[in-house]
């Protein structure tokens, strides 16, 4: 890896942080646990917006007294939730402002982009074919590319990797804060967003937080790495 300081990457979240999903991931939990008799709320969801499907369901079932839900099971919820959503998203398109221009700008400049989302593929890259992202990218980790989810490391360390930059180098820009946790655990400073359903203050631990994309730029993003950096 690089440890050119002049060199650095970007890593984006999709959820809430270049797509404005909140509700369709909403919608589609919900709809998809009242088909198992399951009640579904804003607190609970809450809770799991940003984590993996299948720690998600596991919580759920063992909250309720069941029997650990077998993997047949819990393929089959997952695949039921996501469908659901990736129809919602389709329709709804949501781009959060200023993510496209963010990401172009950070191009034109020579930083390295990548996204790191805890989703599955299929989601992740349905985002990217509607915000039409694809020439921007250098490197693409989702869920299914790491072996534990954020809060921990592996995605962004992954990111990093593909992008042949060292961590240090790199910064993440997030919504949720499992995901400033594990750019912190993986040596990055990190931007909270505050999306829909967030606040400052769960999202206080980042380098930086922000109301919206259209706040950032390259020096800027440049500068807190370099800060971080010591």
């Amino acid at each position: 890896m690089t440890s050119d300081s002049g060199s650095f990457g970007a890593i984006f979240d999709v959820d809430g942080t270049l797509i404005d999903s909140h509700d369709a991931h909403f919608e589609s939990w919900k709809a998809t646990l009242e088909t198992h008799e399951i009640a579904y709320g804003p607190e609970e969801f809450r809770r799991d917006f940003g984590r993996r499907n299948p720690e998600i369901i596991g919580e759920l079932w063992s909250a309720l007294g069941r029997e650990e839900p077998t993997t047949e099971l819990m393929d089959a919820v997952a695949d039921d939730k996501e469908r659901r959503f990736r129809a919602m998203l389709v329709e709804q398109s949501p781009e959060m402002p200023g993510a496209c221009r963010l990401m172009r700008t950070l191009h034109e400049s020579g930083w390295r982009i990548a996204v790191g989302s805890s989703a599955p593929r299929e989601n992740v890259e349905l985002a990217i074919r509607i915000l039409g992202i694809e020439g921007l990218l250098d490197a693409v980790v989702c869920g299914n590319d790491v072996q534990r989810g954020k809060p921990e490391p592996d995605v962004f360390l992954r990111a990093a990797e593909l992008l042949d930059l060292a961590p240090a180098n790199c910064i993440v820009i997030e919504d949720a804060e499992p995901g400033i946790d594990a750019a912190h655990r993986a040596g990055m400073p990190a931007v909270g967003i505050v999306s829909k359903g967030r606040t400052h203050e769960e999202l206080a631990s980042a380098e930086r937080v922000i109301d919206s994309l259209e706040d950032l730029d390259a020096s800027g993003l440049g500068g807190i790495i370099k800060e971080h950096q010591g």
